[in-house]
Order: structure tokens, then sequence, then C-alpha cells
């Protein structure tokens, strides 16, 4: 029998489920330069450990939702995450590169699902504001993940060596499979689920794609994230060389970070029910834009150091924690029958633009703190032209979102 979850621990496990994903990318960056000497493997090499895990992550997410909308949430997220776990096991006890690689693909096939049907539980539960709540309740708890991996990461590696980080997160994986099986409950009623017929599937796919206002709002989202996620990307050489911290020194650019997410969702919290999505995603970019003013003088004109060099990317995690829960609830709402595909779709996106950054943006921009600075700025005035022209779709009125 399922106990019922009350709303803080609902929250609770769904944000632990979201963060899967998140940890299997920042956990094991201060491991870089041992994966490399252990494996025989070039610093390349194990940057595409990171690529081929996004990769994998952004195909595979297109597809969580529309399982979900067939197989039920729950029973999808303990599959996928039992599948996480083991696929943290291959890259615990990969003998070379390739087996890492290999590893990391299948932890990206299985990470995304805690993110995907996590979203869509929330909009089964609930709507308006009280979805805002608990969309801001879980990206609190979510928030400390990217503080806590590098950290607990550096501190195993110090421990018992890079293994020992995947050996954690197999743990990790199963120990929220568990979880998951014994305390959450079926949120999608059997008449309420989606068949898989090809035809139909490629249809509702097409519709979600082919709608403005929906691609609007979520590439808006994903190029937002981008803006902070490029120095996810770049911890290694944003935190090693620029400013010449060692491996314990990740702290100093997720704490920030972190803090100003936990802020912002919390600010995203209070404010649900009172101000309309429009006015709370308009707060969210004017403090985002703040940061990247801010980044750019403080990497153009000072010498990169500690704590001037992150607090900005604090700034910026603030505004986007505000602005993220209600442009995701927005586009999840033009789609109330698909709400999984939806946010299937919504993942893709973000998680697709991550991956292009992985491969190509990062590596152009993170030899100087300024390039990093001007990476920001460009996702971000991106993610505001996309924001401007969902509102000129007048897509605001028809959603109720004024």
């Amino acid at each position: 029998m399922i106990r019922p979850l009350t709303h803080a621990r609902l929250a609770s496990l769904l944000a632990a489920l979201s963060s899967i994903g998140p940890f299997a990318i920042d956990a094991y960056l201060p491991a870089f330069p041992a994966i490399a000497a252990a494996l025989g493997a070039s610093r390349l090499e194990v940057q595409q450990t990171l690529t081929i895990y996004m990769v994998a992550l952004a195909s595979m997410v297109l597809w969580h939702g529309a399982l979900a909308d067939r197989f039920g949430r729950r029973r999808v997220l303990v599959a996928l995450t039992v599948v996480f776990a083991l696929a943290s096991l291959v890259c615990a006890l990969a003998p070379s590169i390739e087996w890492l690689w290999f590893g990391r693909a299948l932890q990206g096939l299985s990470g995304g699902a805690g993110i995907v049907v996590g979203r869509a539980v929330v909009r089964d539960l609930h709507e308006g504001p009280q979805a805002q709540r608990l969309m801001s309740r879980v990206m609190l708890i979510f928030a400390l993940a990217p503080a806590l991996a590098p950290m607990l990461g550096a501190g195993l590696l110090a421990l018992a060596g890079w293994r020992a980080i995947f050996f954690f997160l197999a743990l990790f994986g199963l120990a929220l499979a568990w979880t998951t099986w014994r305390f959450l409950p079926e949120t999608l009623a059997e008449e309420d689920r989606q068949p898989l017929h090809p035809r139909p599937l490629l249809r509702a796919y097409l519709a979600i794609f082919r709608h403005p206002a929906f691609m609007l709002l979520a590439l808006g989202v994903a190029l937002n994230f981008n803006g902070f996620f490029l120095y996810v990307l770049s911890a290694p050489v944003f935190i090693l060389e620029h400013l010449s911290l060692g491996s314990g020194g990740f702290v100093w650019l997720f704490g920030p970070a972190v803090g100003g997410m936990m802020i912002g969702s919390t600010l995203s919290e209070r404010v649900a029910g009172r101000w309309s999505p429009v006015r709370t995603v308009g707060f969210g970019f004017v403090l985002m834009f703040a940061a990247v003013v801010a980044n750019a003088a403080v990497s153009g004109l000072l010498v990169p150091a500690v704590p001037v060099s992150v607090l900005p990317i604090g700034l910026f995690s603030c505004g986007m924690a505000v602005a993220m829960p209600s442009m995701s609830l927005l586009g999840l709402e033009i789609f109330p029958e698909r709400r999984g595909m939806a946010s299937s779709c919504q993942s893709f996106l973000q998680i697709g633009f991550n991956a292009a950054s992985s491969a190509l943006v990062a590596p152009l921009l993170w030899s100087s703190p300024l390039g990093l600075a001007s990476g920001m700025g460009m996702f971000t005035a991106l993610g505001l032209c996309a924001w401007m022209a969902w509102w000129r779709l007048g897509a605001h009125v028809r959603e109720g979102a004024a």
C-alpha cells in the first residue's frame, strides 16, 4: 500500500528525481584529470563523456513523456531510475574510456525521466498558482543538487578515487527507485492514458513542435538556462585555470549559483497568485540582465578572483529561477491532454541546446572569463527575444497569463 505524501515530501521526492540528471553532470567534474590519468585518455576524450551524456539525454527525454502518458508516471520513473543505477555501475567499472562513453550514454538515456515526468506530475495534481508554488518548491530543493554534487564528487575523489563517484550514483538511483515505488502515487488515471501507436504519436509530436506559442516558451526557457549552464560545462577550466583554485574550489561557482536559485525559487513561490505569470517572468528577466551587465564588467575590467567573479552568476541564477516555473507551466497548459509529451518536448529543446553548447559553444568561449560572460549575455538576449515574440502572438491573452 502506497502511503500518501505531504506537499513538502512530494516536492522533495520530485526534486530528488529531477536532480539525477544534473547530479550525473556535476558530480564527476572534479575528477576529469584523475579519469584521464587512470584511463590513459586525453582531456578532450574525457570532455566527450559529458557531450555523449548530453546527446543521449536530449534524445531520450523526447520519449519519456510519451511513455509516461501511456504507462503511467510511477511505473516509468521506477523503471528508468533502475536503468540509471545499472548504467552508473558500468561507469564505475569501466576499464577504458570507450566503456566510460558507453556507460555515460546509458546514463543519459535514463537520467532525464525525473525532470520530464516530475513536471507532468505537478500539472496532474495542480493548476494555476498552486502548480507554480509546487514547481517553485521543487526547484528550490532541486537547486541544491548543482552545489552538493561537485563538493560530494571532490570528497569521494579524495577519499576513494573517481570510481567511487559512480558507485554513489548507482546507490542514489536505487534508493530513489525504491522510494518512488514505495511512496509516489500514480497521478495519471487509466482513462486518461494515451496510446503509443506510431501515427497518432507522430501527429501529437508534430502538433506540439508546430505550435508557435509552445515553441517560443520552450526556447525561452532553454536559452535562459543555457546562459547559466555554459558555466557548468566550463567549470573545470573556469575554476581550475581562470580562478586558479583546486578541486575543492568548485563550491565557489556552485555555491552562489545555488544560493541564487534558492532565493529565486522562493520568490516565485511567494508571488504565485499575487503576480501574473507575465509579471513574474518580466521580473526574472530584469534580474538576469542586471547579472549579464555586472558579469561583463567584472570579466572585462578585473582580474579573475573570488568572490567578485562568481557573484553575478548567483544573481543570474536567481532571475532564472524566478522566470522558469511560470514559463514552463504556461507551455504545459497549452496541451492539457499531453502534459507528459509536452514536458518531454520542453526538456528535449533545453537539453539539446545544452548538448550543442557542450560540443560547440563552451570550448570556443571558455578560454577567457570575458568569453563566458559574452556567451551568457548572448543566450539571455535570445531568450528575451523568444519571450517577446510569444508576447506579440497575443498568447498571454489566450492563456490567461496577463
